[in-house]
């Protein structure tokens, strides 16, 4: 496996990690945990592209990166919840509108189903990564 990809599964574990932890805190950031989801499947995408040759740009559009996956192979995600993850992750760290879901901050129960979405995908790429 490339040294880059290593980099790029360490970095996204440690987003997940960081969210697992943030989930179980007496007063659990939604929005923080929300990111670092978004944040995790981005970067495992990403080391599947680095390890296959693609070239990386500079997105953190999840669409955008698993649209170019399937350039190699279609791994099946679905797109369905990247769109969800990827609503809540744009300026989820400033007030506003912005990065929030219809009704506000997710909810303890979104954040959840997007943490295990995050450990799917990590199940996913590190399959197909032989690893």
């Amino acid at each position: 496996m490339k040294r880059q990809t290593e980099e790029w599964l360490l970095l996204a574990d440690n987003d997940l990690y960081a969210a697992e932890i943030i989930i179980k805190a007496d007063y659990p950031l939604t929005n923080i945990i929300a990111f670092h989801c978004q944040q995790t499947i981005e970067k495992y995408l990403k080391a599947y592209l680095i390890e296959n040759g693609i070239p990386l740009i500079k997105t953190h559009d999840l669409i955008k990166l698993n649209d170019m996956t399937k350039g190699i192979k279609d791994l099946g995600i679905d797109e369905k919840k990247l769109i969800i993850i990827s609503e809540v992750y744009i300026e989820s760290r400033y007030p506003g509108d912005l990065g929030l879901l219809p009704n506000g901050m997710p909810t303890e129960e979104q954040v959840k189903v997007f943490i295990e979405y995050a450990k799917e995908i990590k199940v996913i790429i590190n399959t197909e990564l032989g690893k």
